[in-house]
């Protein structure tokens, strides 16, 4: 694991979600190894990322399933706009449709499914840098 500050940007509307994502990582927030920030809809998200323009790296890890612009669309504009932010997504659909192959096209750096096996995401993400 590298010792530099990686920031995560949690994308997802269930309240549940991002409890269970500051759960899971409060070892690597306590140690100063991550830095979890949340949004609840991809404007929120957008808005953060011009925000922190320059806090890299930055991965930001959306559910697909969102009201308003959803995961794909944000995707999109994140690819449109930026650079440096590896994005992930997280969707109970993988597997079932062709959400995956939509989100790879779309630029996705990767794609977990729900339920998220944290020991791999921790292991992509926290090596990303």
């Amino acid at each position: 694991m590298k010792s530099e500050m990686i920031y995560i940007l949690m994308v997802d509307d269930e309240p549940d979600m991002v409890s269970l994502f500051r759960q899971r990582f409060r070892r690597e927030i306590r140690k100063g190894l991550v830095d979890l920030k949340t949004a609840k809809s991809g404007a929120e998200a957008l808005s953060i990322l011009a925000e922190n323009r320059d806090l890299s790296p930055m991965v930001v890890l959306s559910d697909i399933n969102m009201p308003g612009m959803d995961g794909l669309q944000l995707l999109k504009e994140i690819v449109a706009r930026y650079e440096h932010p590896k994005v992930y997504m997280v969707s109970a659909y993988f597997g079932e449709t062709d959400y995956e192959a939509k989100v790879k096209a779309a630029g996705a750096h990767g794609t977990f499914a729900k339920p998220i096996d944290f020991n791999s995401l921790k292991g992509q993400i926290l090596n990303s840098g």
